[in-house]
Formats: C-alpha cells, sequence, structure tokens
C-alpha cells in the first residue's frame, strides 16, 4: 500500500501542476521539495520520535499548497487542503491537528511552540544559508512584481533582505543553529558587500557630477585648451603638408637633373646638338634654384638648448619649444616645469608663444614654397621656350644650307 507520504507528495505535484499560476516563480513544487529535503536533514540530525518524522514531512510538502489561491492568507488555506486531504486518507484527527498547527506556524510573524513546528519553520527559511540564495531571492522579487504585491528596486530589495535576515529571521532547531548560522551569516556579509559597493559607486558618481558642474561653472578651460589643442593640431597639419610639397619638389627637380645629366648632357659635345646647350643649362640651372628654394623650405632652425634660472623664474623662456632645453639635463628641466606648471597663465602665454612661433615658421615655409613653384614654372617655360626655338633655328639653318649644297 502506498505510504501517506508518497501520496501527499503525488497530490502536491498534481496540484500545483494544474492550478498554480506560473508566475509563482518561488512559491511552486521546487520551493517546496526544497523544504522537505531541508526537513528531511534536520529530521536526520534530530533526537526526535519517530511518528512526529511523518507529520513534519507532511507538513512541508502541504505549507504552500493554499498558493493556488494566491498568497494572502495562504497558511489558512494551505492548512484546509491539508486538512481535507488527510480526511479522505482516513488519519486521525490529532495527527491533522498537529500537521495543520506546524503549516499555520509557517507565518512570519509566529512563533512556533513545539519541535515539529521549529523544524519546518526552519526548512522553510533554509535557502537563507544555503550558495543559491541569490538565485531564489531574485525568483521571489520577479514573482512580487508579476503578481502586482510588491515593486522592489534592486536596492530597495537588498534592504528587505538584509531587515530579514538580521531583524526578522532566527533558526530555532539546534541542527540550523550550528549548520545553517554560519552560512547565513556569510550570504548576509555577501549583501552587506554589495550595498556597500553599491554606496561607494553611488557616492563616487556624485562626486563625479559635482566636480563636472563644478569644472563646467567655474572653470572655462575646457575650451581653452581645445581652442589650442585644435589650432596646435592645424599649425601641424599645415606644416606637414608643406613638407611634402617641398619633398615633390625635391623629387621632381632631382629626376630632372639626373635625366638631364645621364642623357642630354653627355650628347652637348657633338656639333649637331650644341644648339640643345642653352635650354639644357636653362633647365638645369632652374631645377637646382628649385632644390635650393625646398631645401630652405624644410630647414629646420634650432636654438641654443640651453636656460638659466633666471629665465624661468622671470618667466622669460618657453619650456614647451625643444629647441630650448635639448641641452639641459633632465633634472633641470623638471625643475623649471615644476615652478611654473603651476602658474596657469604663464602656461597658456608658453602655448601662445609656441603657437606663434609655429606660425612664424610655416609664414617662411610657405613663402620659400610659393617662390619655389614660381621659380620652378618660369624653369620649365623658358626651358620649354629655349628648346623650341633652337630647333626652330636650326630647322632654319637647315633650309638655308640646302640649296648652297646643292649649287
Amino acid at each position: 500500500m502506498e505510504s501517506i507520504l508518497k501520496k501527499s507528495e503525488t497530490y502536491i505535484f498534481e496540484l500545483f501542476k494544474k492550478e498554480l499560476s506560473p508566475s509563482y516563480l518561488y512559491h511552486n513544487y521546487l520551493h517546496t521539495k526544497r523544504v522537505v529535503t531541508a526537513a528531511s536533514e534536520i529530521l536526520e540530525h534530530t533526537d526526535i520520535k519517530e511518528e512526529l518524522h511523518e507529520i513534519v514531512l507532511i507538513s512541508a510538502w502541504f505549507h504552500d499548497a493554499g498558493y493556488i489561491k494566491g498568497s494572502k492568507n495562504h497558511e489558512e488555506r494551505s492548512a484546509d487542503l491539508a486538512r481535507d486531504f488527510l480526511e479522505k486518507e482516513q488519519i486521525n484527527s490529532e495527527k491533522i491537528t498537529l500537521i495543520t498547527d506546524c503549516i499555520l506556524a509557517t507565518r512570519i510573524d509566529q512563533q512556533p511552540i513545539n519541535e515539529c513546528e521549529e523544524i519546518l519553520k526552519d526548512a522553510d527559511t533554509s535557502h537563507l544559508a544555503k550558495k543559491y540564495f541569490d538565485k531564489v531571492s531574485n525568483l521571489l522579487l520577479q514573482e512580487l512584481k508579476l503578481e502586482g504585491t510588491y515593486e522592489y528596486s534592486t536596492e530597495e530589495w537588498r534592504e528587505e533582505n538584509i531587515k530579514l535576515f538580521t531583524q526578522e529571521h532566527r533558526y530555532y532547531t539546534k541542527y540550523a543553529v550550528e549548520h545553517w548560522e554560519p552560512e547565513k551569516h556569510k550570504n548576509l556579509l555577501s549583501i552587506l558587500k554589495k550595498k556597500k559597493k553599491r554606496i561607494r559607486k553611488r557616492n563616487k558618481e556624485k562626486l563625479k557630477a559635482k566636480l563636472k558642474v563644478k569644472y563646467k561653472n567655474e572653470s572655462p578651460e575646457r575650451g581653452i585648451q581645445t581652442l589650442y589643442r585644435v589650432t596646435l593640431r592645424n599649425h601641424i597639419k599645415l606644416s606637414d603638408i608643406a613638407d611634402t610639397k617641398a619633398n615633390i619638389l625635391l623629387s621632381v627637380n632631382a629626376i630632372i637633373i639626373s635625366l638631364a645629366l645621364a642623357n642630354l648632357i653627355p650628347k652637348l659635345d657633338a656639333p649637331s646638338n650644341r644648339h640643345l646647350m642653352i635650354p639644357s643649362l636653362i633647365l638645369i640651372l632652374f631645377s637646382v634654384a628649385s632644390i635650393i628654394l625646398s631645401i630652405r623650405s624644410t630647414q629646420p632652425k634650432v636654438t641654443g638648448g640651453e636656460f638659466t634660472k633666471e629665465q624661468v623664474k622671470n618667466r622669460k623662456v618657453n619650456l614647451l619649444f625643444f629647441g630650448n632645453f635639448f641641452k639641459m639635463p633632465y633634472d633641470r628641466y623638471q625643475e623649471a616645469i615644476d615652478e611654473v606648471i603651476n602658474d596657469k597663465k604663464y602656461v597658456y602665454k608658453m602655448l601662445t608663444k609656441d603657437l606663434y612661433l609655429l606660425g612664424i615658421v610655416l609664414k617662411k615655409k610657405y613663402r620659400l614654397l610659393k617662390v619655389t613653384y614660381i621659380v620652378f614654372t618660369i624653369g620649365i617655360i623658358l626651358s620649354v621656350i629655349a628648346f623650341i626655338v633652337a630647333f626652330a633655328d636650326m630647322s632654319f639653318a637647315e633650309q638655308v644650307a640646302k640649296p648652297i649644297i646643292t649649287k
């Protein structure tokens, strides 16, 4: 004959399967199974009469059965369902009373009055001392939201758990106190650490927001820094463009001279090619002039590379330009930087002077480039004209000499 415990398990499984709302993510058959397992664990380590084992385990199977009709007053409905089931199974009334009293003792605000109630009470909250506490706690939070019972934020739920751990809950059985209480404290410490971490993060965010507002309202430095950064970047780009153009001119003119020296100049010794001498010289001379001007436009100008303490003290030296410190030892340069770094006006003056001097260099580069392009253009034009004139004169001379040779 099937035992009453097995019948209870089957009854609860079918009851939850057919009638329990799927929104109960925590208070379901799995939770009931965990409570039964926890109750069995306590019973194995507790010196209690054998006949009371069955009372505790049946109570564990039925303690949340009332959730099929909602969470409010579910303990009373659970007790009624257990009574109806047990009466049909012809269980004696005294045993039924002990079981229903155990179920009613699972109310959060009720104190257990006997060992059976203590065991069930501890088993019902065994998850507080388990490693999976976070998971089932989150399931309970989601269940409350789905049921519309409470709408806790993550921080509010954490505070509710801390309140439960520290004020509302305790274990009653010797086994739970000895074996579950330490694990419960570990879970509480984990919650408190998360709270502390969240508080630090929130305080950090508040400080960042405060500093951001202060920085925005009290200091216009971001706009000034952007001005210097963008202007400096533009100056450097313009300098790169100028150097690229100068390199192109250098390369083109070097190729022209190489070709002229390799293919044209050696042939000028022949009497028939002497008319090409002047055009060739014009081409080479203007190419050489273009190369010299290109080199001049890219040639760096380096200053002395040293400064004195008096210059730093009197704010007469630009510490940002390498030409003023490349010969200085690092220690002296660091001292000079440390002295002026907090003087914002002087720092901005150095930046301004740096931009100004870059502008002067750019002016020189682009002026020389302009002259180089003009010289290169004139040289090409004059060379082409000279070659055309030379070939025209040669043709004319051949036409004049032809009749004389015939005669």
